[in-house]
């Protein structure tokens, strides 16, 4: 088995992963407040992360920093998006949350251009350009219709926000990669939210039974090895060659809904999907800029 195919592999399987936890998030929004399970999420993706950080002998080592107001800032917006992400899909199928989580790397162009002085090449532009117009394919129709579907918009909007603050986050992210260990960036950042989880305790937490239970648990132990399972792929083969992979994300989120939710995307998906992936792809393909950076997950 070549380097590349174990990246491949692995880069398939977070994808897979993170999308049992938006699953998990989606089956629980109705029920629990976001507080509650953003904390669930962020305490039980410790567990796994951990252990990983064990294996691979940082911990607790590898979690000294010498950037704490850096970590402070990526862990803030990174929560923020979090919270705004888990909100959002209450409102909005699987597969419109995730197509619009899409405009996160496309905003982090311009903010990349704005916060680390980085080139906006002409592919970033039509990517730029492509992307919002696939935002706008998406809304226009509820703007439109005579029956406004407000939670719809809500949720948009809550996308937008989602979107807007992990690109601020990746752009952090990109800073403290260059002399931060990727595990002390994650786990702080898990750390983070399990506080600000709890924090909403006094807000009033309904006792979960023990099928939301189960769901709150296997949203961070998934969302743990996803993100391990991430880091991993990266050791294995290039960015380059796996951003398309992450991209099947769309293709499990539409299932998700289906199958879970009995909801078939409308025309305006389609087009709004095609549109971002396009901008997405485009970028990845034809950007050479010399200064472009490979952007990680939130």
């Amino acid at each position: 088995m070549t380097a590349d195919f174990k990246g491949i592999c692995l880069r398939i399987g977070a994808t897979a992963f993170f999308t049992f936890m938006v699953l998990f998030v989606k089956l629980l929004a109705e029920d629990l407040p976001v507080g509650q399970t953003v904390f669930y999420r962020s305490a039980f993706a410790l567990i796994p992360l951990v252990i990983f950080l064990f294996i691979t002998g940082d911990f607790p080592s590898g979690l000294k920093t010498k950037r704490p107001s850096g970590h402070i800032a990526r862990c803030a917006f990174g929560c923020i998006a979090m919270f705004t992400s888990f909100a959002s899909l209450k409102y909005l199928p699987i597969a419109d949350a995730t197509i619009i989580g899409y405009l996160a790397p496309i905003l982090t162009v311009l903010l990349a251009r704005l916060i680390l002085g980085e080139a906006v090449t002409k592919a970033r532009w039509v990517g730029v350009i492509f992307g919002f117009a696939g935002m706008l394919v998406l809304i226009l129709p509820q703007l439109n219709s005579f029956d406004v579907d407000r939670n719809y918009l809500i949720g948009v909007g809550l996308g937008f926000v989602t979107a807007g603050f992990t690109a601020i986050a990746k752009i952090q992210i990109r800073s403290l990669a260059l002399t931060e260990n990727a595990g002390a960036i994650a786990f702080y950042f898990a750390l983070t939210c399990t506080v600000a989880g709890l924090a909403t305790l006094p807000l009033g937490w309904p006792t979960p039974d023990n099928t939301q239970l189960a769901l709150l648990i296997g949203s961070g132990i998934t969302g743990g090895i996803a993100h391990i399972m991430m880091t991993l792929s990266y050791q294995y083969s290039e960015a380059s060659k796996l951003a398309t992979f992450e991209y099947l994300s769309l293709i499990f989120a539409v299932f998700s809904d289906l199958f879970f939710f009995n909801i078939i995307p409308g025309i305006s998906f389609y087009i709004a999907a095609s549109c971002i992936l396009f901008a997405t792809i485009f970028v990845a393909l034809k950007d050479k800029s010399p200064s472009k950076v490979a952007a990680t997950r939130c």
